[in-house]
C-alpha cells in the first residue's frame, strides 16, 4: 500500500468524524447545553460549569476531528504541488547523491488524480535534459529517478558511450576525474549539453561500451543492441530515460522506456543532506 493512499484513507477518515462533528454531534451538543441551561443566571459560574459539561467532545472524537485540516493539507500538498523523494542509488551521481533529500514538482507535467494518477489538465511535457521521477515501469510501486534523454520520435544512440540524439553527437567537455568517497574511485567526468541545457555525467573506463542484461520489454523492436552500444526509436507518448552516472545505472538501456502515465514529476531541489548541508539548493 503506497503512502498516498494510506493518506487517502485517512482523510476519508478523519473528514466523517468531522463531518459528524460539525453537522451531528456539536449541534446536539449545543441544544443539550440550551435546554441545561434554561432558567440558569446568564453570565454566571454555573452557565460556564454547564456550557464545559455539555460542549466538551470525547477524546477519540476530538482527535479524529481535529487532525482532518492537517491530513487533508498534507494529501492536497503532496498529490498536486511537491511530494518528497529519497535519492536511494548513485545512478544519478554527481547530479544526485544518495541521501539527497529531494522536492518533485507535481503539477509541472500536469495535474494528476492521486491513487488513480491520471492526467485531468495538460500543462506540460517532460524536456529533454529534465531530471524526472517515475513509476518503475517493471513494478509501479517503485519511483525512480533519472534524466529524460529522449521523447517520443527521437533517434537516441550510444555507441563507444558518447551520447547521440536524432543522429547529433551531443556537446560535451572533459574535466577532472571525479573521486566517489563511498566506492574509494575515481570516473571519467564530462560536462554534457542536452536540451539546451548543461550536466555533469560520469564514465567509468573498465565498463565494456555494450549494454550488460537488457531485457525483454514492450517496444524492444524498437532498439537494436551491438557491441558498440545501442540505438533506440522511442515511441509517441513514451520517453527514454538514463542515469547521470552512465555506466552504473539500470536505466531504460535496460528495462525500456517509461509511458506518460508512469510520469510523477519533475524533480527540482535538493531541500536536505544530513551528511552534507552543501548540497542544499536547485539542481538541473
Amino acid at each position: 500500500m503506497n503512502f498516498s493512499l494510506i493518506l487517502f484513507l485517512l482523510v476519508l477518515f478523519t473528514g466523517f468524524f468531522y463531518v459528524l462533528d460539525v453537522f451531528v454531534f456539536k449541534p446536539k451538543r449545543k441544544m443539550a447545553a440550551e435546554q441545561a441551561l434554561a432558567g440558569t443566571a446568564a453570565g454566571g459560574e454555573a452557565e460556564r460549569r454547564i456550557r464545559n459539561q455539555y460542549m466538551k467532545q470525547p477524546i477519540w472524537l476530538e482527535y479524529s476531528a481535529s487532525f482532518f485540516p492537517v491530513i487533508l493539507f498534507v494529501f492536497v500538498l503532496r498529490s498536486f504541488v511537491v511530494e518528497p523523494f529519497k535519492i536511494p542509488s548513485g545512478s544519478m551521481i554527481p547530479t544526485l547523491l544518495i541521501g539527497d533529500l529531494i522536492l518533485v514538482n507535481k503539477f509541472t507535467y500536469g495535474i494528476r488524480l492521486p491513487i488513480i494518477d491520471k492526467k485531468i489538465i495538460e500543462v506540460s511535457d517532460p524536456q529533454r535534459g529534465d531530471v524526472m521521477v517515475f513509476r518503475y515501469p517493471l513494478d509501479p510501486s517503485l519511483d525512480y529517478i533519472k534524466r529524460v534523454i529522449g521523447v517520443g520520435g527521437d533517434v537516441v544512440e550510444y555507441r563507444n558511450k558518447k551520447l547521440s540524439l536524432n543522429g547529433k553527437t551531443l556537446p560535451v567537455k572533459e574535466l577532472d576525474k571525479y573521486y566517489d568517497p563511498n566506492s574509494f574511485s575515481y570516473s571519467l567526468q564530462y560536462q554534457e549539453v542536452l536540451g539546451g541545457k548543461k550536466h555533469l555525467v560520469l564514465n567509468d573506463e573498465d565498463a565494456p561500451p555494450y549494454v550488460i542484461g537488457a531485457q525483454t520489454f514492450k517496444n524492444r523492436d524498437n532498439c537494436k543492441y551491438d557491441v558498440n552500444g545501442f540505438r533506440c526509436v522511442v515511441p509517441q507518448g513514451h520517453y527514454f530515460m538514463m542515469g547521470d552516472n552512465r555506466d552504473n545505472s539500470s536505466d531504460s538501456r535496460i528495462w525500456g522506456f517509461v509511458s506518460d502515465e508512469q510520469v510523477v514529476g519533475k524533480a527540482f531541489l535538493v531541500w536536505m543532506n544530513f551528511n552534507d548541508f552543501s548540497r542544499i539548493g536547485l539542481f538541473h
